[in-house]
């Protein structure tokens, strides 16, 4: 690796709070791809909250190497006894682990909980220490006697560093909006006119039907979300899961420490018709990489259009205005390209301990990349726009 690892300090806590909540944020702004959902306090909340803990099937394992004293490399790992929230799919493979007698959970994960957004994993001050941390990573989980250890929606830095230390990578797809370069988009009318005449047509009878719908919007952001637009988006959140008879994985406790903690990471567009609110979107900012996120959405009565309107033209209006440069729309949705989306290549990276399996897996990821390569080419031949726009 290049470094004598004597002189480093590896630990592995159960708990956010054993780590300096500066030196981890202050290791994370030095990456390549920082996003807000790696923060410490963002991370913290989801402990504190009991949103990710070991109760919910996410036992905390964070990963630190110090060298005197001074954090050089961390990573958020989390001993999973499911699978559930993390959007890069292994149900199969932990089927095949149990159809041969083998314990495929727990296995260890580097992630963000709940939260499909591609960023930086692997923090390090080097590349040296990077490889030091993964070679680490993978140590624990063999000493853990763990079946499998991943890491998901890699940063460009991260999967150098996996594909040097010989880790599996298998590729997804998300949709991601950006805003025209060198010219950024006037308004919302502007970034529309790009698009081709079917979806142009298309969103605005979408955005039509809402205005018809009697429906108006209050933009909050940071500390003008009070507890009371919190508690309402909170209804509303929970009434998504249960209309897909699911449970929420987020406490409303999360959402206490978020506003508390990173208030000015949070814009939510709340719908009302009749002076009662009925809807409401929630959307993370990164104002620092001009980059925001959609996250989560919910209604108390149905109107036509309304979650396309909330959820994309909403955000990327006030995307346009305020002169952000990106809008993730998060896992899945081939229907985000009709709105001026388009397909981004993800990655995510797997180490197996037993040879057999990772054989028979690395396999079938060859054959599933060749499917993607496949499928984005075609995603790329059903552009939305008349000409593509440059991006940034």
């Amino acid at each position: 690796m290049g470094i004598d690892a004597k002189n480093y300090v590896i630990r592995v806590h159960d708990d956010p709070a054993q780590i300096d909540a500066a030196a981890w944020n202050g290791l994370l702004e030095s990456q390549d791809a920082p996003t807000p959902f790696l923060r410490h306090e963002y991370l913290s909340a989801l402990h504190a909250s009991r949103s990710a803990v070991t109760d919910t099937g996410w036992a905390t394992a964070w990963l630190t190497i110090e060298h005197r004293s001074v954090l050089r490399a961390a990573c958020a790992l989390y001993l999973k006894t499911h699978s559930y929230g993390e959007y890069v799919f292994d149900w199969a493979w932990a089927d095949a682990y149990q159809r041969h007698g083998l314990d495929y959970y727990p296995k260890l994960l580097g992630a963000v909980p709940f939260t499909p957004v591609p960023g930086s994993r692997l923090l390090a001050a080097t590349d040296a220490e990077r490889d030091l941390l993964l070679a680490a990573l993978q140590a624990f989980a063999g000493q853990q006697g763990l079946s499998s250890a991943h890491l998901l929606f890699l940063s460009d830095v991260d999967r150098e560093a996996c594909t040097r230390a010989g880790w599996m990578l298998r590729e997804g797809v998300q949709f991601h909006w950006n805003n025209r370069s060198p010219l950024p988009y006037a308004d919302f009318d502007d970034f529309a006119h790009g698009l081709q005449r079917d979806k142009r047509k298309k969103i605005a009878q979408e955005r039509r039907r809402v205005v018809d719908a009697g429906v108006i919007y209050e933009v909050l952001g940071g500390a003008q979300i009070d507890t009371g637009a919190w508690d309402f988006f909170y209804r509303c959140y929970t009434l998504t899961y249960r209309a897909h008879h699911s449970t929420p994985y987020l406490t409303r406790a999360f959402f206490t420490e978020m506003a508390a903690t990173m208030p000015e990471h949070w814009l939510m567009f709340l719908a009302r018709r009749s002076g009662e609110r009925i809807a409401a979107s929630l959307i993370a900012l990164d104002p620092a990489e001009r980059v925001a996120y959609g996250r989560y959405w919910g209604a108390v009565e149905h109107v036509p259009c309304l979650h396309f309107d909330a959820c994309y033209y909403q955000p990327l209006a006030w995307c346009i205005a305020n002169s952000y440069r990106r809008f993730e729309g998060g896992a899945q949705g081939e229907h985000k390209m009709a709105r001026g989306l388009l397909p981004v290549k993800t990655v995510s990276a797997h180490w197996l301990a037993d040879e057999r399996f990772a054989s028979a897996i690395d396999d079938f990821l060859r054959r599933e990349g060749s499917g993607v390569s496949s499928y984005l080419d075609e995603l790329n031949e059903r552009q939305p726009y008349r000409r593509l726009p440059d991006h940034t």
